[in-house]
């Protein structure tokens, strides 16, 4: 389960929640320009835009799990299950695999705009990375720096993208249904509420923080994806980098899965292994994980963008204590 959303208090950042029971050993990943993408159905791509992101190194193929490209478009694939419909090869389609989506994208589109010409063309493959690595059931979340945003669903029916009028999305049911869902949570509000219910009976507001009671706070992707939605439009507009950075990671923090609350088998339980960001208009890409809540930074253009091999970083995971005596 995990939770991706696009936040524009000036600049724009695109990111998302990564919450699973395991970690797979992923780092932070920048891929240059020059690294040849081998694709199963399509031509070699060796030259593309430079992207940044969370990605599992497969024997120097980076899977990612989500990036943003120099250009200011970020793409994000969120767990889908038994919606998610990869199909056969099609002739005169851009037969893509799933794990090669985010790339085949950000390779080539600079903007949501881009992204929609190029996915008229695209046919998601059912196609496994390997024996041992199984394609996930995936939907996605696409955005740029203008703070537009899509989501690209593969159902039974085919093919489906959405505009997407709030910038978030989480995981089941389909798009739109959560969309739809939102309808139920018309009177939640910051402010104190009004009392509709009676003009005979007198209400004492004897809490603050009253008007968002009905705040759904529960794991389950519905209720995150309420909850995400209220907090992004409700956050303040920081006057730094360092604020509105601070203000996004708060953002998805507040959806955040603890350890110990989502249990998904015996002993076994889903968790925020990390949150991450990029800047979409500066190319600065931000993260926390479980472990590290300090803000840790990886700026794309300190590196040779121009360069053939991937640029990893392992993530850090050791807890920061700041002693002040």
């Amino acid at each position: 389960m995990c939770t991706s959303i696009i936040f524009s208090p000036q600049d724009h950042y695109f990111g998302r929640n990564l919450d699973l029971e395991i970690t797979f050993g992923q780092q932070v990943v920048v891929t240059p320009r020059n690294y040849a993408f081998n694709f199963r159905k399509m031509p070699e791509m060796k030259h593309h835009y430079a992207m940044v992101g969370i990605a599992l190194d497969a024997g120097n193929y980076p899977l990612y799990f989500d990036a943003a490209n120099e250009k200011g478009l970020g793409m994000a694939g969120l767990n889908y299950p038994d919606n998610a419909t990869y199909y056969d090869e099609v002739a005169n389609k851009d037969n893509i695999a799933s794990f090669e989506f985010i790339p085949w994208i950000l390779g080539q589109c600079a903007t949501v705009a881009d992204a929609k010409v190029l996915l008229k063309k695209i046919n998601i493959v059912n196609l496994n990375f390997s024996d041992k690595m199984q394609a996930s059931p995936l939907h996605w979340l696409i955005a740029d720096k203008t703070g537009v945003s899509i989501v690209v669903e593969t159902d039974k029916d085919g093919m489906h993208v959405y505009d997407n009028p709030v910038g978030c999305l989480t995981n089941n049911p389909q798009f739109s249904c959560q969309l739809f869902n939102l309808n139920n949570y018309a009177d939640v509000s910051p402010a104190m509420p009004k009392n509709n219910f009676s003009k005979k009976v007198n209400m004492n507001g004897y809490s603050r923080g009253l008007g968002s009671r009905n705040l759904p706070g529960g794991m389950d992707s519905e209720s995150r994806f309420v909850r995400v939605a209220f907090n992004k439009f409700n956050a303040p507009v920081g006057k730094s980098e360092e604020e509105n950075v601070d203000n996004y990671f708060h953002i998805l923090h507040s959806v955040e899965q603890q350890k110990g609350l989502d249990q998904v088998g015996p002993n076994s339980f889903e968790y925020t292994i990390y949150s991450d960001g990029t800047n979409l208009d500066k190319g600065i890409f931000y993260y926390t994980t479980y472990t590290n809540q300090q803000i840790n930074v990886v700026d794309i253009n300190k590196e040779d963008l121009d360069a053939k091999d991937l640029i990893k970083y392992d993530m850090l995971t050791k807890p920061t204590f700041n002693h002040q005596n």
